[in-house]
């Protein structure tokens, strides 16, 4: 397979992430945007409505040869440039891949394997890129990526629900007699609230243990700026009483710059 026949998508919109990446010093920031732009690129192809599963499956097979053998050239030079392991890589694409098709997934094990892909995996990278020094950051990027998405997961479940997505563990829906067919009619019954609410508690303990280490303060400044602007979106969440089944809840755009202004001068 010729990487060049591999094509990154444009990074329209602006994610969380994305707003985060902005407040870098340039140079590292035009690095940062290009490895955003594989992650967007992988993650969309997984939902494009207008693909077959095969189509999905095949693209995304050959993205994973090539995180694995060679990407197209300026990817190739951005992991070249960092060191960053592809292994990390293939991944994101192998995490992306089981939405394709996506089934519940039966144990808190099994959802911590699928964030471990889609957004540690991600942290770890993005750490090689904002150039840390300490070790320790590896962890942060770790405990910061699946509190993420965690409050992703929360967030998004009335969405996912409608699209047949379940990523709430089976056994977390059972211990609560919560029925997996209820939930994809938004209608889970009393227990839902437990839930989510159980799910919030495991994502405010992997907000709690994000240590920033001293020296790669300045340099986490985006992983700062994320975590500030997730963790009040779950503070939100939680006040709402986890009204999250037929509306979704976000920060505002000047919330996100305060939140950011915040991480910059260096508060929580």
């Amino acid at each position: 397979m010729n990487p060049a026949e591999l094509s990154l998508h444009p990074a329209h919109g602006v994610s969380n992430m994305k707003f985060a990446l902005w407040w870098m010093p340039r140079d590292r920031r035009l690095d940062a945007l290009l490895f955003y732009r594989f992650c967007r690129t992988i993650d969309d192809i997984a939902d494009e409505e207008g693909r077959s599963t095969a189509e999905k499956e095949d693209l995304l097979g050959r993205w994973l040869v090539a995180a694995e053998e060679g990407l197209p050239e300026d990817l190739e030079q951005l992991v070249e440039r960092h060191g960053i392991d592809r292994r990390l890589l293939a991944e994101i694409v192998r995490g992306c891949a089981s939405d394709i098709t996506p089934r519940p997934l039966a144990t808190i094990a099994e959802l911590e394997s699928y964030c471990w892909k889609v957004a540690c995996a991600v942290g770890l990278v993005s750490v090689r890129i904002f150039d840390c020094e300490d070790p320790r950051s590896d962890q942060c990027a770790e405990h910061l990526g699946h509190a993420l998405q965690l409050t992703n997961i929360i967030r998004d479940v009335g969405e996912d629900a409608k699209r047949g997505r379940i990523y709430l563990p089976l056994e977390v829906l059972q211990r609560h007699g919560v029925d997996a067919a209820d939930l994809l009619a938004l209608s889970p019954g009393d227990g839902f609230r437990g839930v989510v609410a159980d799910m919030a508690a495991r994502a405010r303990a992997r907000f709690a243990a994000v240590v920033v280490p001293a020296v790669d303060f300045r340099a986490l400044l985006p992983a700062r700026i994320m975590r500030a602007i997730y963790e009040k979106t779950l503070a939100r969440i939680e006040a709402s009483g986890f009204s999250v089944l037929n509306e979704r809840i976000s920060l505002g755009r000047l919330e996100k710059i305060a939140c950011a202004s915040s991480a910059f001068l260096g508060r929580r």
